[in-house]
Order: structure tokens, then sequence, then C-alpha cells
């Protein structure tokens, strides 16, 4: 989701779009909550490798050529750090993508969007295991009552579930993504100081790459994409919006406001791609989803407080 953060981003200073930051991160939430929506209704149609090696590398053509300059330039800095940008290539854009969309052919929508608002919490506490940044008395209040809220959506509102640990497939898989994600954005910290369509592009192309064994091993034992108008469509979509267009609006984003009035909008993504669930998917909200978002959202108001 943050593929890009730190890296600075060209844009027209007379574009008049280019220079509303709220604009563009709302945007951004927009787009990335359509992606679970789009994932949701390609289950059943599209194997989830096959439509991540699919928009990822479409992405990565598309920004090709306004990138290739950067790259050239940049490359002997991406050499120098090349095993540091394969690993986020891998964490980043191949396994956590392919994970979301693994898990929403075994679980709601909006489960894996309220989820997801946990990851700035993982991603502290990547910050501790691996940086060494200890959590203040209120980050780890902070902490606990989001993973409370986590568990009630896992457990469906039911604690009693605790005991028969019998959680649903797609939750455990998305929750392993955002595990995977919080990683990848702590080991962005060690990323070269590069353009940022120099790392997008790289990262896509790169990610993309790192899918093809996963991709022929899922073509030699599921069945093959349709190229009907619904998954071309869908196709068009991922690699457009919650690929290219949403990261080249974040990355503009931060940087005319910085990264942390930038991070709020993670938990944009959410309230977007709850109402789009319920409008587009019929899914039903139900208690434990508002409780549980409820927790998760406290936890992190409580931990950016301090």
């Amino acid at each position: 989701m943050s593929a890009s953060d730190q890296a600075p981003s060209a844009a027209p200073s007379g574009n008049w779009l280019f220079n509303q930051p709220y604009l563009l991160l709302s945007i951004t939430a927009l787009c990335w909550a359509g992606n679970a929506i789009v994932g949701r209704l390609a289950a059943g149609h599209i194997a989830p490798v096959t439509l991540s090696f699919l928009r990822w590398s479409l992405a990565f053509l598309t920004l090709l050529p306004f990138a290739w300059k950067h790259l050239a330039h940049d490359w002997p800095a991406i050499r120098a750090k090349l095993g540091t940008m394969v690993v986020l290539s891998i964490t980043g854009i191949g396994a956590f993508n392919t994970l979301q969309y693994w898990a929403l052919e075994h679980t709601q929508a909006l489960n894996t969007l309220l989820l997801q608002s946990a990851a700035p919490l993982i991603v502290a506490l990547w910050s501790l295991i691996l940086l060494g940044v200890r959590l203040t008395l209120a980050q780890a209040i902070g902490v606990v009552l989001s993973l409370t809220g986590v568990l009630v959506i896992l457990l469906h509102g039911d604690l009693s579930a605790l005991s028969s640990i019998q959680f649903n497939k797609g939750d455990l898989i998305f929750t392993v993504a955002l595990v995977i994600f919080g990683l990848y954005s702590v080991l962005t910290l060690k990323r070269p100081a590069i353009h940022g369509l120099s790392f997008v592009a790289f990262t896509f192309g790169c990610g993309a790459a790192c899918l093809v064994p996963l991709l022929i091993w899922e073509l030699l034992s599921r069945p093959l994409m349709a190229l009907d108008t619904a998954n071309l469509l869908t196709m068009f979509y991922v690699a457009v919006f919650p690929s290219t267009i949403a990261y080249l609006c974040f990355n503009r984003g931060v940087q005319l406001i910085g990264a942390n009035r930038a991070a709020p909008f993670f938990h944009v993504v959410p309230v977007f791609g709850s109402i789009m669930a319920i409008a587009f998917l019929g899914e039903r909200p139900q208690a434990f989803h508002f409780i549980g978002f409820a927790l998760v959202l406290t936890g992190v108001f409580v931990a950016a407080r301090a």
C-alpha cells in the first residue's frame, strides 16, 4: 500500500490537481478500497496469482515509458542495494497482493477492509522488533485495543470461538498478508534514495517477475482465465487505479504534506470500501464489524496521540 511513500514525485506546478494533497490522498484511498471490491468480484473467475501477476505487469508497462530515464539514472543506486529492492518487491508487491486476492476467495471484502485498519499498528510492532523503537504505554494500550478489534472481526464477535481455534480461512490469510505488509513498510527505510518513478517501476516489475514460478504452478493446476469483458475490465481497473494512479497520487500527496499527515488516509480506505461492499456486493454489515472497527480505530487514535 505504501510502495513509495518517501520518494519525490514530479508534478507540473501549474496543474491544480497535483497541488491538492487531500484530494490526491482521497483518490488514493478510493482506488485502494475499490481493489478489495474488484478482487472479491474476480474471485472464482481469475485465480489470485494470475490477477496479481497481470496487475503488476500491466502497471509496470504503463509506467515504464515515464520511468525509463529515471531508472537509467538511478540504476547504480538500485544495484548497490539490489537485495533490499528485491525483498521489497517480493513482500510489498508480490506476496501482499497475491495473499489479499487469495483471501478474497474465502472471505467478505468487508472483513479484509476492516482488518486493513490494523496495518499501521502492525508496522509499529515490526519497528519495535527490527529497529528497537520502543512503544510508550499509550502506544501499547493502542496496540492491545486494535488487536482486540482484529480478533473480534476474525472471530465474528464470538469470543468463545477461541476455544476451538476455527478462524475463517480468508481472514487468516489476509492477517498474514498484513504482517508481510508491515515488514515491507519497515524495510522501506532501507531503500536507496532514488526517484519515485524509479522505485515504483522497479518494484512493480520485479514483484511481477518474482510471481512467475507460482504463476506457472497455478496455470497448471487451475482453470485459465476467460478472456471475457468482465475479466478484461477487472484487469484494466487493478492495473490503472489501485496500482498506477493510486501510487502516483499517494507519492505526490506525501511530497506536499509529509508522511505523518498523510498516514490517517489509510483509515479512509475501509470507510470507502465498506460502502462499496454494501452497495455493489450486497454484503451485510453486522454488529461485530462495527465493534471491531471501532476498537481498531480507537487503538490507532490512542497510539497516534502518544
